[in-house]
């Protein structure tokens, strides 16, 4: 549909001069459509936001029967609207204890704001740290933790007192002082390449956060919700956050957020002042509904338990000389290249060929691999001979 595409480039705002501008139809389960017909197997999964694929039925119908009884009636907080307080309430079930309270907001970004205030207010204190390579989301706070300055220079001065360790570097760790009101770090850190902590380093982070008074805020807005093989990425690494931030995943396919910690911190919020965080969409109905019931299926098919043995088909199946390594974990992974100039091939090779893939925003060499957690294994087998088809013709062309 030609006119949809020149009607998208003329009128909607865009993030990049080239964007892939593939013209939707419909999408359902692992699949998208395009306007002409093309079918695309989806190794995307919106960003890693469509945790059970395109379309899930009872996704689906919970979003309608809950539009038949209200949307939005009232800005957060004022209100016990039924599926965000049910929502809320398995979250609590699902967590540990210090993160028994929930406060549901927009976006990955908005919950980013919403924790870097809390800890301000729980410490007293104004620095923050953050890691080389973080990707917290673009609005202003988070993007003051951004851990890229090309990403931000144009949009200085941002928040002041914002300092960076290297993931990873234990020798950062002294960094962190009794001036330090909080530590925000990716559990696993995506824009970077989807790279995994390693010996025990969050731990490590925690135990000098707690030694000096600091809290530790994990961002889980792309590894949580099933997505590592746990419903949380930090339950890999023997680490509690002192606030959690989630998004992506969480909704289904629909827009949310939030942050989690104990009631004693998140009840600063509430006075001196009142309205400490404030939001009118947060816990909208609908998305709370279809939130609620993404993490009702997830547990209920036992949908995180068959992550693992996807993650081992996809590293079996992708081995290949063009293949340096694969970072990640579960369905996080990230494929490693020589060159960028490799990895843009496979992308855009791959979208001719009917599978999608995506960049990454600071590990240009790599491709990411973020399909629907329910993907088949026939779909992944699929998918892993499209590429490796791809990267013998890469290596034909190179020759």
């Amino acid at each position: 549909m030609k006119s949809l595409r020149e009607d998208f480039l003329k009128y909607q705002a865009k993030t990049t001069p080239y964007p892939l501008g593939i013209t939707i139809d419909y999408a359902k389960g692992s699949y998208v459509y395009d306007s002409d017909g093309k079918s695309y197997l989806d190794f995307i999964a919106g960003v890693s936001a469509c945790t059970l694929g395109h379309c899930h039925p009872k996704i689906v119908a919970a979003i309608k029967k809950q539009t038949n009884r209200y949307l939005h009636v009232m800005v957060y907080g004022e209100f016990a609207q039924e599926p965000s307080v049910n929502l809320a309430k398995e979250l609590a079930g699902v967590l540990p204890k210090k993160l028994e309270v929930t406060y549901l907001v927009n976006s990955g970004t908005e919950a980013i704001e919403g924790a870097i205030k809390l800890a301000k207010r729980v410490t007293g204190r104004a620095e923050l740290i953050a890691a080389h390579n973080a990707y917290h989301g673009s609005t202003h706070g988070a993007l003051s933790l951004l851990g890229a300055e090309q990403q931000k220079k144009a949009y200085r001065p941002l928040l002041t007192g914002v300092q960076f360790i290297q993931f990873n570097d234990l020798n950062d760790l002294e960094k962190i002082t009794t001036k330090t009101a909080a530590v925000v770090l990716e559990t696993i850190q995506g824009g970077a390449g989807f790279v995994t902590p390693k010996n025990s380093y969050l731990k490590k982070v925690k135990k000098r956060c707690d030694s000096v008074g600091a809290l530790l805020i994990l961002d889980e807005i792309q590894s949580g919700f099933g997505r590592t093989g746990k419903l949380f990425g930090f339950e890999h690494y023997g680490v509690i956050p002192d606030i959690l931030v989630m998004g992506k995943g969480m909704g289904g396919g629909l827009p949310i957020g939030a942050f989690s910690s104990s009631e004693k911190f998140m009840n600063l919020l509430s006075e001196n002042p009142k309205l400490g965080h404030i939001t009118t969409f947060g816990g909208n109905p609908v998305v709370s509904a279809a939130a609620l019931e993404n993490l009702v299926v997830l547990k209920k098919e036992k949908i995180i338990e068959t992550i693992p043995e996807k993650e081992k088909l996809f590293r079996k199946l992708l081995k290949h000389p063009l293949v340096k390594q694969i970072n990640g974990k579960g369905l996080m992974l990230a494929p490693l290249f020589e060159t960028l100039e490799i990895a843009n091939k496979v992308v855009l090779k791959s979208k001719e060929k009917g599978l999608l893939l995506f960049w990454l925003l600071w590990e240009k060499k790599a491709i990411r691999i973020s399909p629907p957690l329910n993907i088949s294994i026939v779909e992944i087998k699929k998918g892993c001979a499209i590429l490796n088809e791809i990267f013998d013709e890469i290596l034909r062309e190179s020759c």
